[in-house]
């Protein structure tokens, strides 16, 4: 098991200074945005696909560094009720998922995507409750007409290319918990497995440790965040709470750097139940700590990290 970065949080920076700038901080592995809502592309270009010149030069500079690539993430939402964004959003998946097989990327993260209430809606319609009724008939109708068949067919089209999905369990989408995931992969096969963030789970209720041992080789690739809960504003809000995100102080939950929502332990537990579970591939650290900059939690994260994940050296094995 190994430290990688989701380069996001660098996205001001050129692909040379993140480079030097992970070095310093012994991390050698990245995950790369090629497009979409989340990371954008700022340090990989999906034109790359059309110019073979453009792509040797990535390639070449990225080896000459010494870095691998664990992932290229295109996080958007390819069943948005918006026919042109998810036109959109549709594509850029399909591209990434082909530059990921010319760059012997195994993997592709993205989310499940969340559609409207019906052919006609708008915006999508993200389903949290049984009742009143109407609200299992939109679900009913989402996963049938919508779901099933996009993703029988783009995991179809990833298998073609050698390449597995990680979707991202994330609220707002139909794939947020494990039950979601698990109903997917059965419905679109192993092509499709989930990227995991445990920062997800927590302010779900859903012990992350616990869910490892749900999820199983389910799990492709993980988002190493943290998240911390605050009792105080929890019995007012739950955990469904609208409210910004910069609104530290009435937020029943926020996102953390690794190792300020939880501990060293609890880390070292995650860590090894992932390896018990058959997950022996990255923790890649992505940026979404609001009272900490970029700079400073990629810091703390990275030295963090890099205390609980020990690389191989020559003649040892790996320690968690």
């Amino acid at each position: 098991m190994r430290v990688g970065v989701f380069t996001a949080l660098l996205a001001q920076l050129s692909l040379d200074d993140v480079l030097k700038k992970l070095t310093s901080l012994h991390i050698d592995t990245v995950e790369l945005g090629t497009g979409n809502s989340l990371a954008g592309d700022p340090h990989c270009k999906l034109s790359m696909l059309d110019n073979r010149g453009e792509l040797d030069e990535f390639k070449q500079k990225l080896s000459d560094q010494g870095f691998t690539i664990s992932a290229l993430s295109c996080h958007g939402n390819p069943l948005h009720p918006d026919k042109a964004r998810a036109k959109h959003d549709q594509e850029v998946s399909r591209k990434t998922i082909r530059l990921a097989e010319k760059l012997g990327v195994p993997v592709v993260v993205d989310f499940s995507g969340c559609p409207g209430d019906s052919a006609k809606s708008k915006w999508p319609n993200w389903v949290t409750c049984p009742w009143p009724p109407d609200y299992l008939e939109i679900l009913k109708w989402q996963w049938d007409k919508v779901v099933a068949p996009y993703w029988i067919r783009q995991a179809q089209f990833a298998a073609n290319h050698g390449v597995k999905i990680a979707i991202e369990m994330h609220p707002g989408f139909v794939v947020y918990s494990p039950e979601t995931m698990l109903k997917l992969r059965s419905i679109a096969g192993p092509t499709i497995g989930c990227n995991y963030d445990p920062s997800h789970m927590f302010w779900q209720a859903i012990d992350p440790i616990a869910a490892i041992r749900v999820l199983g080789d389910a799990i492709f690739h993980v988002h190493a965040k943290d998240a911390q809960i605050y009792e105080r504003n929890l019995p007012l809000t739950g955990v469904l709470d609208t409210k910004s995100y910069t609104d530290e102080r009435h937020r029943a939950w926020i996102f953390r750097t690794c190792g300020y929502g939880h501990g060293a332990g609890w880390w070292k537990d995650f860590a090894s139940t992932l390896r018990m579970f058959g997950y022996d591939y990255v923790l890649s650290i992505e940026h979404e700590d609001s009272l900490l900059s970029a700079e400073e939690g990629l810091g703390k994260a990275a030295a963090f990290l890099n205390g609980i994940v020990m690389k191989e050296q020559p003649g040892a094995a790996w320690w968690v």
